[in-house]
């Protein structure tokens, strides 16, 4: 069989031309990873949510958990590099950023509010306490250089208390403040929710709650100043898909228990009858919230100067 040698050509331009499309055809690429350090607390509620229901899928980004069994394993594991972005508070923002910018806040995580506290000021059933006066030179559990040591003193200053009134001591870890609570050893502390309202079901007693003063009490979205800077669009996906998560939350906050017991979110005898806060809509800390939390711990010694608030709180990526 002959073949003329036009068609010979054609062919053999034809192989090319489908050749050459193939390799100027882009390339189909991963979403990107964003890895985010996660504590058993109720604000991570919108991370899990928005994962269940693709919400991170949708926005082009994936998403990785990494499990932090404590305040500061997180803070290790962003030192570390390890982690991208976590949810803090302001009093870890500002130690974190002590020695140069290394990390922002770009979204409140939590919010106290009238109706929904964050922190409450409790007292033990045998102690016999039952006002904020009541807790002048008391020992008071805490977990000292927090967000938690810096709520207590702020509540009680609020209430007519001196720092010199004020005796918070040193217990790092909430199971074992909330024992010493409960057996009376310690006759006050201040606990999270909801641990503080599983330790009112056992009895104890409530002093204060910081509902009264919610500009006290929040927590935050932030990321490594280097991640922010370099992949700001991934942090804005990320952001949509978590106010697209509080939303949902919002919507039906009843729907949620299988995630709550699975998460370790709410404490076991609590599921099924504790109410989930509202998470609040896009925002920032303000100026304000950030220059009281930097006086507080120049009032403590625990920081001689501080990141300005615009170097360190920014809602530029809030849409």
């Amino acid at each position: 069989m002959r073949f003329h040698w036009k068609a010979i050509v054609g062919l053999v331009f034809t192989v090319s031309s489908v050749a050459g499309m193939a390799a100027c055809r882009p390339k189909s690429v991963a979403p990107s990873v964003l890895r985010i350090a996660v504590l058993p607390i109720l604000d991570t509620l919108p991370l899990y949510v928005a994962q269940r229901e693709r919400y991170f899928e949708a926005e082009g980004i994936r998403v990785e958990f990494v499990a932090a069994g404590s305040a500061a394993e997180r803070d290790q594991l962003l030192q570390a590099g390890q982690v991208d972005g976590v949810i803090s508070d302001l009093v870890a923002l500002a130690l974190a950023n002590r020695e140069g910018i290394r990390l922002v806040a770009v979204r409140y995580a939590m919010t106290a509010t009238l109706q929904d506290p964050q922190f409450r000021i409790l007292a033990s059933a045998s102690s016999g306490l039952s006002t904020p006066g009541d807790l002048r030179g008391v020992p008071i559990g805490v977990s000292q250089g927090t967000v938690i040591e810096y709520v207590t003193d702020r509540l009680l200053q609020a209430e007519g208390l001196v720092p010199d009134d004020i005796r918070a001591v040193g217990v790092p870890r909430i199971p074992d403040r909330m024992a010493l609570l409960a057996s009376g050893e310690l006759e006050a502390a201040t606990l999270p929710e909801p641990l503080a309202s599983l330790a009112l079901q056992q009895g104890a007693r409530l002093i204060l709650v910081d509902s009264l003063h919610p500009e006290l009490s929040c927590s935050i979205y932030a990321f490594r100043s280097d991640v922010a800077r370099t992949r700001s669009e991934d942090v804005r996906r990320f952001l949509r898909a978590v106010d697209r998560a509080s939303t949902t939350i919002n919507l039906d906050r009843s729907r949620w228990d299988d995630l709550l017991s699975e998460q370790s979110l709410v404490p076991a005898p609590l599921i099924g009858s504790y109410t989930l806060p509202l998470y609040p809509e896009q925002g920032v800390p303000t100026e304000l919230q950030y220059s009281d939390v930097i006086a507080w711990l120049a009032e403590s010694e625990l920081l001689d100067s501080a990141a300005s608030y615009d170097q360190v709180v920014t809602a530029a990526y809030l849409e």
